[in-house]
This record gives C-alpha cells, sequence and structure tokens, in this order.
C-alpha cells in the first residue's frame, strides 16, 4: 500500500517538533479525515533556517509532513512556495489515491507558515 520511503518517514520521522519564537506559524487540517498539522518555521535572509511539524494523523499525514520539512529546508521563501502537494507526494515514491489529501496538507501548512511570516513582515514596515 505504501513505499518504503513512506513507511520511513512514519517510523522516523524528521523534524518533528517545535520552534520556540517561530517566525511563521502555519495550521491546516481536513475535515474529512481529521487530519490535522502544524508547521513553524525559522528565517535567516529569506531562507528557511528551520521547519518543524507537529501532525495528527494518518501515517501517510506523518510521513508527508516529514519530507515536506525536509524539502523546504535551506531553501528561499520564493523556492519553498513552489513545493506543492503533487510534489510532496511524488517525492515519497507516490501515494494510495485514497491518501492523496493527506499530502494537500503538507505543502498546504508550509504555505501557511510562510504566508504568517511575510505578512508579520508587512506589518513590522
Amino acid at each position: 500500500m505504501y513505499s518504503e520511503l513512506v513507511m520511513e518517514h512514519f517510523r522516523n520521522p524528521r523534524n518533528m517538533g517545535v520552534i520556540e519564537e517561530a517566525d511563521g506559524v502555519g495550521e491546516v487540517g481536513n475535515p474529512t479525515c481529521g487530519d490535522m498539522m502544524r508547521i513553524t518555521i525559522k528565517v535567516k535572509d529569506d531562507v528557511l533556517e528551520d521547519v518543524k511539524f507537529q501532525t495528527l494523523g494518518c501515517g501517510a499525514a506523518v510521513a508527508t509532513s516529514s519530507m515536506v520539512t525536509e524539502m523546504a529546508k535551506g531553501k528561499t521563501l520564493d523556492e519553498a512556495l513552489e513545493i506543492s502537494n503533487k510534489g510532496v507526494a511524488e517525492s515519497l515514491g507516490g501515494l494510495p489515491p485514497n491518501k492523496m489529501h493527506c499530502s494537500n496538507l503538507a505543502a498546504d501548512g508550509l504555505h501557511a507558515a510562510i504566508e504568517d511570516y511575510l505578512e508579520k513582515q508587512t506589518a513590522k514596515a
């Protein structure tokens, strides 16, 4: 059902946790399945210096959360905003069709965290 890489990220998730005093926070959820995700980011010179997640959901939701943090860390904000739901799923070797909604949370959560950061920067200016 799941690729080996999905199972690896589920069993050994990367970057799980919370960044204290995060520069941006993104919270998303899927009311259909109940999955919830929170992504926190630390930004330095428009680069994602650190990305962490907390996810309440199925194995695919945890795996996609873990993968999106790996994909985003070290990227510029613009590069990170290009990370797509489809790209997250493809990076994991694919997801079963009935679990594709889980990958949507990962990229959406990242984008929400970046948007939160950008709004805070605009408010400071």
